[in-house]
C-alpha cells in the first residue's frame, strides 16, 4: 500500500502583504523570517491593564511603512508575558497576544509580541511558527500570493531633471 501524495505546500515570497483582521489592520508588509522563531508587530504606547480580571493590552501601530502620520489603535487580551530575544541578542520582556492572521486567502491564529520596531525596516515580522506546515519561503521573490498595496496618501509623482548644461 502506498502513501497517499502530501499536497504541495503554497510558496510565499520573503516579504508579503497580509491582514490582522481581528487588530482592525486590513494590510501590512510584513518580513517572512523563517530565522526568527516568534512574529512580531511593532506597537508604541503598550498600556497593560486588566478587564474582567484578565489580563489585556492596549497599543498604537504604524501600520504603513516610513509611516508615523497613520496610527491605529488596538486592544487585545494578554496570552502571556515572555522573554523574547532578539537577533542582536537583547532580551526584553513582552506581551504576547493572539491574533489572526490573513494570507493567500487563508486566516489562522498567531501568537504574536508586541515590540519597538522603530528601528527596524518592516512593521511586522513574520516568524517560522506562524508559516510552518502552511508554506514554503522563497527568499529570492516578494508578494507571490499578495498585492503590493499603496497608502492611502496621495503619491508624489517622480519626474526626469532636465540636465542643466554648463555655462
Amino acid at each position: 500500500m502506498t502513501a497517499a501524495p502530501k499536497p504541495e505546500k503554497v510558496i510565499v515570497g520573503w516579504r508579503e502583504w497580509i491582514g490582522l483582521p481581528g487588530l482592525g489592520i486590513e494590510a501590512i508588509k510584513a518580513k517572512i523570517d523563517t530565522g526568527a522563531r516568534s512574529s512580531s508587530l511593532h506597537a508604541f504606547d503598550v498600556e497593560p491593564f486588566e478587564r474582567d480580571g484578565a489580563a489585556w493590552v492596549r497599543f498604537v501601530v504604524h501600520p504603513l511603512q516610513r509611516d508615523c502620520e497613520t496610527t491605529l489603535h488596538a486592544e487585545s487580551p494578554v496570552h502571556e508575558f515572555r522573554h523574547v530575544r532578539s537577533s542582536s541578542g537583547h532580551i526584553t520582556y513582552r506581551p504576547v497576544i493572539l491574533a489572526e492572521i490573513e494570507l493567500d486567502n487563508r486566516r489562522w491564529p498567531i501568537e504574536l509580541t508586541l515590540a519597538s520596531r522603530d528601528e527596524m525596516g518592516f512593521r511586522m515580522l513574520l516568524g517560522r511558527e506562524a508559516v510552518r506546515g502552511k508554506f514554503v519561503v522563497d527568499p529570492g521573490r516578494s508578494y507571490m500570493v499578495s498585492e503590493p498595496r499603496v497608502s492611502k496618501a496621495p503619491s508624489k509623482k517622480r519626474t526626469k531633471r532636465k540636465k542643466r548644461r554648463p555655462e
